[in-house]
């Protein structure tokens, strides 16, 4: 599984399986306004699903990660995130962080999987409620 980099083209394609994942999803305006700013790039698996991140100085962050449900627990989630750990170092990231939800237990899986700890909690940070974990990744060692 090789992920390809998402253009504003994919805008479209990438509102689509966000809406298959989330129940509050991004729509193509906001993913296209995010893919024209600098320092965000994302990762694509057709169909499949996608990370979008943002990289400022030593720092990075998955601002999303969505996977369609029909693939789910194939790997196409943990394929994104170690192109997207692997392109974020490129770019000079030292660290790589995330917020997710502290009820969503497949995602708290997948990263403590992909060698990311908690690094902080937002109280009801979610329309929902939900907590959310801060979680951070060292990008000089893979998971």
């Amino acid at each position: 599984m090789t992920p390809r980099r998402i253009t504003p083209a994919d805008a479209r394609q990438l509102a689509v399986l966000h809406a298959s994942a989330f129940e509050r999803p991004w729509d193509e305006a906001a993913f296209e306004a995010l893919l024209v700013t600098f320092n965000v790039f994302g990762l694509m698996l057709d169909g499949q699903g996608f990370i979008l991140c943002r990289a400022v100085a030593d720092e990075a962050e998955i601002l999303t990660l969505a996977v369609a449900p029909l693939v789910r627990r194939n790997g196409v989630g943990r394929a994104l995130v170690e192109a997207a750990a692997q392109t974020a170092h490129a770019r000079g990231a030292d660290s790589l962080f995330l917020e997710v939800a502290s009820d969503n237990v497949a995602a708290l899986g997948l990263y403590a999987g992909a060698a990311f700890e908690p690094a902080g909690l937002r109280k009801a940070y979610y329309a929902s409620g939900a907590d959310a974990v801060v979680m951070r990744r060292t990008l000089n060692t893979r998971a």
